[in-house]
């Protein structure tokens, strides 16, 4: 094997929640590694500004909603009249809320389910849609949580861990109904990472102490940390590997 493995050229991926932390440093390395790119967010950063303005050849960017029930449809649409096809999906985009499970309303649960869950569901069903007709392969990764294995602490979010556990699990299922069709589906499950949705944690010297303490390496993941796994699981490299969740947490959840 040679290092042209980790390479796609020639490949266009879609990616979600493309407009800051994880998201945009996949597209970044995406990038990097040879493949255009089609971005979506609600909004635009000035970080995926500069990407766009820097290399507008190689990357698109489309606001969209990814809860509307069409998003999925719009964005596999989107990004062959860019680059013709649909060869990689990367479902990142995600929200978190916390509280006790007994006062947990129904709006705060739709907002979690609604993003973490049912919107993902639907881009990969859409996106998979398009690898078939396109003739099979492909490749979907899918960024679950250890959330999805473990409850954690201080912060109680039954809901947003449900939601990654799901995210496991359909991962598996159509990694086990695709694999024979050429499509390989996989997800990576961070750790702690540096980025808007931890911010409010780390800055909180309690959860950043409790955090920090209960994950061996005893430091948080940067972005970039998250975007290598990714490229490891869409790319010629993991050609034998479906149905994975490969979780990069500084060893978090081994104890």
């Amino acid at each position: 094997m040679s290092l042209d493995q980790f390479r796609l050229d020639g490949k266009t991926a879609l990616i979600t929640g493309g407009n800051r932390g994880i998201g945009l440093a996949i597209a970044r390395l995406f990038g990097e590694a040879g493949a255009t790119c089609v971005l979506t967010s609600r909004s635009q950063t000035p970080g995926l500004a500069a990407l766009l303005e820097a290399h507008p050849d190689r990357y698109r960017w489309v606001q969209e909603d990814v809860t509307d029930p069409e998003a999925g449809a719009r964005l596999v649409a989107a990004t062959c009249e860019a680059f013709g096809r649909l060869d990689v999906l990367v479902n990142n985009a995600g929200v978190a809320a916390n509280g006790n499970f007994h006062e947990f309303d129904d709006a705060q649960l739709d907002y979690i389910m609604g993003t973490n869950l049912i919107a993902p569901f639907r881009i990969a069903r859409a996106a998979v849609a398009q690898m078939l007709a396109q003739g099979g392969g492909g490749t979907v990764v899918n960024v679950g949580s250890i959330s999805g294995y473990v409850a954690n602490k201080p912060q109680l979010q039954v809901a947003y861990n449900s939601s990654k556990a799901a995210i496991h699990q359909m991962t598996k299922t159509m990694a086990f109904e695709y694999a024979a069709r050429g499509i390989r589906v996989n997800a990576i499950a961070p750790g702690y990472v540096v980025s808007d949705m931890t911010k409010g944690g780390i800055a909180n010297p309690d959860w950043n102490r409790i955090w920090t303490e209960n994950t061996p390496m005893g430091r948080f993941a940067e972005p970039e940390e998250m975007a290598t796994c990714a490229l490891f699981l869409a790319a010629p490299a993991s050609s034998y590997v479906t149905g994975a969740i490969l979780v990069a947490d500084g060893g978090y959840t081994t104890h």
